[in-house]
């Protein structure tokens, strides 16, 4: 055999070696690199399952105070906030006392904008204790509680037993409320009276 064969043969042996070499070299290269490569990705956490809500109780018979719970996560804000509603009226689970009439309930929960209809059981009017402080504690805990735990809820509008034009002996709730977060806190004046409590004995007081 001619020196000219010989050495085409050879390169014809070679050219498919080298192709394989190739293909694995480049298989190997892919591997080590996804083994090394650090995904720049970070892995996602999922939730675990339950959300933490602010509950409004009663603390020393004269302001609001907030007892935290924890319940199932849920996606739905109106299932939400009926959920959160109904814990509040369970009543408290610690040292705090009952800011609600006993037996009231949660009939139904609507949203409307930035605006959540709560509708009340008969009860809450029926069975509401005497004087502007309870009237006020058992309102604005419900108030506080919806908007603490649902920032895009502004404003409860409270409905009882679906009739919307609902005055109290001393506070009207035809109007949306707004939450009021002062109610935490008892001022004292300067002979240690309770502010609120002076006041709801002069409101008792008017003919």
């Amino acid at each position: 055999m001619s020196p000219v064969r010989r050495k085409r043969s050879t390169i014809s042996l070679l050219v498919p070696f080298l192709i394989i070499a190739l293909v694995f070299g480049a298989l190997l290269w892919n591997k080590y690199r996804a083994t090394w490569m650090i995904n720049p990705t970070p892995t996602v956490q999922h939730p675990s399952g339950k959300r933490t809500v602010v509950l409004f109780f009663v603390a020393d018979g004269s302001r609001l105070s907030r007892e935290a719970r924890e319940l199932e996560e849920c996606a739905d804000t109106t299932f939400c906030v009926k959920e959160t509603l109904d814990e509040l009226f369970y009543g408290p689970l610690g040292e705090l006392d009952e800011a609600l009439p006993e037996g009231s309930v949660v009939n139904a929960v609507r949203i409307e904008g930035n605006t959540a209809v709560v509708d009340v059981s008969r009860n809450f009017v029926d069975e509401m204790p005497a004087g502007s402080s309870a009237e006020m504690l058992a309102v604005y805990s419900i108030v506080d509680t919806v908007c603490i735990n649902f920032p895009k809820i502004t404003r409860v509008r409270l409905t009882v037993a679906g009739e919307g034009k609902v005055v109290l002996e001393h506070l009207d709730l035809s109007d949306p409320l707004v939450a009021d977060y002062s109610l935490e806190t008892a001022p004292k004046t300067s002979n240690g009276t309770d502010v609120k409590s002076l006041k709801h004995d002069v409101t008792r007081e008017k003919p």
